[in-house]
Parts: structure tokens; sequence; C-alpha cells
């Protein structure tokens, strides 16, 4: 006898496993990996970490009416100002925005989730599509992430560079 789940539970299940390709990533995270950017391009896994965090906060509030504080630091700066460098602090972040999401997801009843919402970032959407974005959205960065993990370098922080006078 198969099992019959709802929407919610089907939804959740989905969002659950998309996380991972990203969330599995984060155990081997190590302090140094923090900074590593691939060269000619800004973003660095700490930015990353926080924009994802940032972005799926964003995301239960603005998308599932959660009333919860988040500061979009990434979203207003639009770029990486090198501050992304507490590993367990970003950790943290990423657990209470996860946890935030799961919730959200979970008290959504049958007929919620063909309710429709309208935000400026992605138009009139069904919630159901809308959580297709933050899947998308997550997977993307956790991609970006992966590939910065394999293939970049420790980049020095702004903060420790130093000019060297060469006399001339």
């Amino acid at each position: 006898m198969m099992a019959c789940f709802t929407t919610t539970q089907t939804l959740m299940a989905l969002w659950r496993q998309a996380r991972t390709r990203f969330s599995d990533q984060l155990p081997a995270l190590t302090e140094e990996d923090l900074t590593k950017r691939l060269p000619g391009t800004q973003n660095s896994v700490g930015f990353l970490l926080r924009h994802i965090g940032e972005v799926e906060m964003l995301f239960a509030k603005n998308v599932f009416g959660e009333p919860i504080q988040v500061k979009a630091k990434t979203l207003i700066a639009q770029h990486d100002t090198g501050e992304w460098t507490d590993l367990e602090e970003l950790l943290s972040f990423l657990h209470r925005s996860g946890q935030a999401l799961e919730a959200v997801i979970s008290r959504q009843g049958e007929q919620d989730w063909q309710r429709e919402i309208e935000t400026r970032e992605f138009g009139k959407k069904t919630l159901a599509e809308s959580l297709g974005r933050i899947i998308s959205h997550t997977a993307h960065h956790g991609g970006q992430m992966a590939v910065i993990l394999k293939y970049a370098v420790v980049q020095p922080s702004v903060a420790s560079e130093t000019k060297v006078n060469s006399g001339a």
C-alpha cells in the first residue's frame, strides 16, 4: 500500500532534499574557506552563505508572511564587503533561516499552495510556484559555492592587505 502525502508534506520533502545540495557542504567548511573566490569574481564563500540565509529569511517573511526580522546586508551592499568571515555565526544564521522556512512551509494547508502572492522580484505566483524560486535560488548559489570550494585558492582579506612602497 502506497502512502498518501499532502501537498505540504510533498513540498516539504522537495525543499529539504533540494537544500541538501547546499547544506551537505557546510560540515566540511573551514574559516579559511570563507574568503575563497574565483579569480575575476566578487563573491566569496562567506558572502554566499550569508546571502543564502538572508534570502531564505526574506522569503519566509515576504512570501509566507512570517513575522521575522531580517536585515539583508548582502542585498543592501550588492557586493562582497569582506565581512563574512565568522564561520560559527554564518552556520548559526543558516540553521535559523532553514528552520524559519521549514516552519512556514509546514503550516500551509492544502488550499494555501494555490493562493497567489505578488512580489516586486518575481511578480504574481502561487505559493507553490514561489517555493520553486527559493529552491532554485539556494541550489544556484550552493552550486557556485561548490565550484569555488573546488577550484579557488584562499584570498587575502581586504583588511590584511598592505601596500608595499618599492621606493620608485
